[in-house]
């Protein structure tokens, strides 16, 4: 009998579903979604990240399902998301905006958080009739717009053509990453996560990653590896809330306050000491609480409520939170 590709116990452990259904995206794509929590409660769309899985929200789906309607799908060609003939940013976005339409009543509004690769959706999607009528606020961890490869400090090289050509060919490998072991757990921590990582927190990152084919994984490479979304985050007109690790070497901080300046509603900037890239894992407690944050001010609050205060001042506003 195989190996689970994910941790079976533990809060990084997947629950099970309240239940599950199929999003059919554009091209025909079928995309496996998963809706925990009671029906009715507020509504939170998790998009997860490049070579993850619904699993990765294991620990936000855990904490926010007592009390929100937590919708997690599996992008195409991840988890129980069948690979597909396409991969770019528009099918990022197609894929989002049909399982919003798949789990949400029409005029119904959700916090969207997007981890990565899953932010890079969010801001592909930002300008589709559909995400803007569905979405009340978005969190975007752990990501950026553009300049992916040139600027991921994964390899210890000066900045440079050498430094983005090698970085562009490991992340583009299409060898298999084969069995977890201790040797390639002790790769991943040090290419996607903070020194100080829990070893149940590598284990978690380590069996999500490793069980991504090598073909979507490579597939995926490409597209981040040109990715431009820096017109998407322009049109991200919700309040947007931004989360990043500050030893984050595959999207480092400088991608986070990038987007924090250009969001046309940033409502804050947190940065995280000692945690990486994989912060849904890493840094469970801060991001639930970010989600619930937002929730609480743009679906839960009275129409009356006092409105945010202007972008201008909020995305200067940087907060320090340790798990």
């Amino acid at each position: 009998m195989s190996r689970p590709p994910h941790v079976t116990a533990g809060r990084y452990a997947p629950p099970a579903a309240a239940r599950e259904l199929v999003a059919v995206s554009a091209d025909g794509s079928r995309l496996h979604v998963e809706v925990h929590g009671p029906e009715g409660a507020p509504a939170v769309v998790l998009s997860h990240g490049w070579t993850c899985s619904t699993a990765f929200w294991a620990a936000q789906i855990h904490d926010l399902a007592h009390d929100h309607r937590v919708i997690a799908y599996d992008q195409r060609g991840h988890g129980r998301s069948p690979a597909a003939a396409a991969y770019g940013t528009d099918a990022l976005a197609d894929d989002l905006v049909a399982v919003l339409e798949a789990t949400l009543e029409r005029g119904e509004r959700a916090v969207v958080a997007g981890h990565s690769m899953g932010g890079m959706t969010v801001m592909a999607a930002a300008g589709r009739p559909r995400f803007t009528e569905h979405a009340a606020a978005v969190l975007l961890c752990s990501t950026g717009s553009s300049r992916l490869v040139e600027e991921a400090t994964v390899l210890p090289l000066r900045p440079g053509r050498a430094r983005t050509r090698i970085t562009r060919g490991l992340l583009g490998s299409p060898a298999p990453l084969g069995p977890v072991t201790p040797a390639t757990r002790a790769v991943l921590k040090y290419a996607t996560m903070g020194p100080g990582s829990a070893p149940d927190r590598v284990e978690a990152c380590a069996r999500i990653v490793h069980a991504c084919p090598a073909g979507v994984r490579r597939a995926w490479s490409h597209v981040l590896a040109g990715l431009d979304l820096d017109a998407g985050v322009a049109g991200l007109t919700v309040p947007t809330a931004v989360i990043v690790g500050r030893d984050d070497r595959l999207t480092p901080v400088v991608h986070a306050r990038r987007l924090a300046a250009a969001l046309p509603d940033c409502v804050g900037l947190t940065e995280l000491t000692g945690m990486g890239h994989m912060t849904p894992v890493e840094a469970p407690e801060a991001v639930s609480s970010a989600v619930r944050e937002l929730t609480s001010r743009y679906l839960t609050a009275p129409a009356t409520a006092t409105p945010a205060a202007p972008a201008a001042t909020t995305t200067e506003t940087e907060k320090e939170k340790t798990p």
